[in-house]
């Protein structure tokens, strides 16, 4: 009598080694970066008035002084530009944050730097009199800092857990928001000035903006770039990051002013942007998990496809009129935010 043989177990599925998972990250990348072109260009021709692609294309590289040459280089170029490193900086800024608290929740605006930035340059354009960019950059500098030491004060020192310092950040953004609101309804001239810059704008941007802002940038994205290995040592706590040879408090520091430049720069050239540096380091740990060698660049690439794709959503429902890239952002981000406080709440129980 034949007895019918077990079924063959199914093979299991061979592991991804290291090779094959640099390759499948660098490919992630490369089309991340596609993916950033394609927004880039969508950016510069889309906005209030339609203009075709061959237009789009002689105002970029065959200027003549046309009314639509004017409106793509010096009004719409600009503006992706600006969108381009800001994004980059506000996606590093969130990435470094979380990675430094060891906190998922962690984010600039969350904590409140860009407000303690925008707080400080509020003040200088009411009381100062400062009207330039090169102007805001140094007081936004200075309020980021001063905020941070506050949460970090705040939120406890040694005994500070993620949930304490979130909710430090959170308190000092209310403080200064009013604060900020109280200075916007006492100085009527100065509110037309900050009206805009307030709710986080792409749209004041100009080359000689971009000019002024980029190398603030450009120092802070290196310095983060170059904390990745240090950041992944203190994710696996402060003895074992000392066990590999990590310098913690030079990192901390480190850490903090790469987040103060970004933060800081970002803030002074186009006003408070908020969830970015939040929501897209999430994204970007689906992907590439936990290794900041990676999510590090991942956030630099990916943080501007949200920025642009969200000015870009603005000037299209509002046209002719357009909605701030600020309030794009924060009615995308608020739910993101409320989705992942509950999701990590669940977690814990």
């Amino acid at each position: 009598m034949l007895v019918d043989s077990p079924p063959e177990a199914a093979a299991a599925p061979a592991p991804v080694t290291p090779g094959r998972r640099h390759l499948l990250r660098s490919a992630g990348l490369m089309a991340s970066l596609a993916v950033l072109a394609v927004i880039a260009v969508l950016g510069i021709a889309v906005g209030a008035k339609q203009i075709p692609l061959d237009q789009v294309w002689h105002g970029v590289f065959h200027y003549s002084g046309t009314d639509t040459d004017v409106i793509i280089r010096d009004v719409r170029f600009p503006r992706t530009l600006l969108g381009l490193i800001i994004g980059a900086a506000l996606g590093l800024a969130g990435t470094v944050m979380q990675a430094l608290t060891r906190n998922p929740l962690a984010d600039p605006g969350v904590l409140g730097i860009n407000a303690g930035a925008s707080a400080a340059v509020v003040s200088a354009i009411s009381f100062f009199g400062v009207t330039s960019l090169t102007g805001y950059v140094w007081f936004a500098f200075a309020g980021a800092a001063l905020v941070s030491v506050a949460v970090y004060v705040l939120g406890g020192t040694r005994s500070a857990t993620p949930v304490r310092r979130a909710l430090a950040g959170t308190a000092l953004t209310a403080v200064l928001v009013g604060y900020i609101n109280a200075v916007n309804l006492m100085d009527t001239a100065a509110l037309d000035k900050m009206r805009f810059w307030t709710v986080g704008s792409l749209a004041s941007a100009t080359l000689p903006t971009v000019g002024q802002i980029a190398p603030f940038l450009a120092v802070g994205g290196v310095l983060a770039l170059l904390l990745a290995r240090p950041l992944n040592a203190l994710a696996l706590g402060d003895d074992q990051a000392r066990a590999l040879g990590a310098r913690l408090t030079r990192t901390r520091v480190l850490a903090m002013l790469a987040v103060t430049l970004l933060c800081g720069g970002a803030t002074a050239a186009c006003g408070p942007i908020v969830y970015v540096g939040l929501m897209v380091p999430h994204v970007v740990r689906a992907i590439t998990g936990p290794d900041m060698r990676w999510t590090l660049p991942y956030s630099a690439v990916l943080s501007p496809v949200l920025l642009l794709g969200a000015d870009v959503l603005g000037r299209v429902v509002a046209r002719p009129g357009e909605l701030q890239v600020g309030i794009v952002t924060a009615v995308v981000g608020g739910p993101v935010f409320i989705h992942l406080v509950r999701r990590r709440r669940m977690a814990q129980l």
